[in-house]
């Protein structure tokens, strides 16, 4: 039963795409027996099972012949299959005494409502971090928000820590917001990044050559907005309030349209939340 889990817990991963596989060579790394990964046969997340339970030494599974014997079963599938595919597996039980997980950021724990009918104590477990193909990014560090049935986030705060990473919790109604901060913090940015490269290229400077420019400057407002907060990073002709230049920005933009979109949309937000010169003038121009 789970209060009495006084050693690692078996893992089964159901789902090896980039978050599964990823999770699933962290926790070996941390120590925990990941026995069984579970997949679709001849799909790309049923061939990265395959490689990775031969890795790990795990049973490869597919879902109508999952075992599920680990005491964590965790859920690694995309947003849209969890509720489906924790019905799917409520009969391959027993599941009283258990722990099912999801990662999704946006979705509570009670889309693993068929499994918690069923006796298993459910929660959301996700990572607030990106993950790509090709890369396993350490999860030292990382913070998990943790949302679900206490005897499952009891357990899933100990499995994070052994990851490295730091658990909080957040309540099942802010998980939707919760996601769209990560969406700011990772996809959007680079949603801006490959904007700042349309820009780059009326300069003459090609995408590539964009990218390797702008990592020293990125990395520095990263740093100084990490040691000091928003205000203090903040550079530029906001700051200052130069409206000339800011004008001069926005007439160079009008061959971008979507760029230009984004520059006004965030210049204004800067102005609202961040120290501005000549803020009302400034907010004029950006809305004319």
């Amino acid at each position: 039963m789970l209060p009495a889990m006084s050693v690692k817990p078996r893992i089964a991963i159901v789902g090896a795409g980039r978050l599964g596989s990823s999770l699933a060579l962290e926790l070996s790394r941390a120590g925990y027996q990941v026995s069984e990964l579970v997949g679709r046969s001849g799909s790309r997340s049923g061939g990265n099972a395959r490689r990775l339970a031969r890795k790990l030494r795990a049973r490869f599974s597919l879902p109508q012949a999952a075992s599920l014997d680990a005491e964590v079963i965790w859920f690694c599938v995309p947003d849209r299959e969890i509720s489906a595919a924790a019905r799917a597996l409520a009969r391959r039980g027993p599941w009283q005494g258990k722990a099912a997980f999801h990662s999704s950021g946006a979705l509570t724990s009670g889309e693993l409502g068929a499994l918690a009918r069923m006796g298993a104590s459910v929660a959301s477990v996700h990572p607030l971090m990106s993950f790509v193909r090709g890369v396993v990014p350490s999860l030292k560090g990382v913070p998990f928000a943790l949302e679900g049935n206490p005897r499952a986030l009891t357990l899933a705060a100990r499995i994070v820590r052994n990851l490295g990473g730091t658990a909080f919790r957040i309540p099942a109604k802010s998980k939707v917001a919760y996601h769209a901060w990560g969406a700011f913090a990772s996809p959007l940015a680079i949603a801006l990044l490959v904007t700042a490269e349309q820009v780059a290229a009326t300069a003459g400077i090609s995408p590539r050559e964009a990218r390797r420019r702008m990592l020293p400057i990125l990395r520095q407002t990263i740093e100084n907005y990490g040691r000091w907060g928003a205000a203090a990073a903040l550079s530029g002709p906001l700051v200052r309030g130069d409206l000339e230049i800011i004008g001069k920005h926005l007439e160079v933009l009008k061959t971008i349209p979507e760029a230009k979109q984004v520059y006004r949309a965030l210049s204004r937000s800067a102005l609202r939340l961040l120290p501005a010169g000549q803020r009302r003038k400034l907010d004029q121009a950006l809305r004319d």
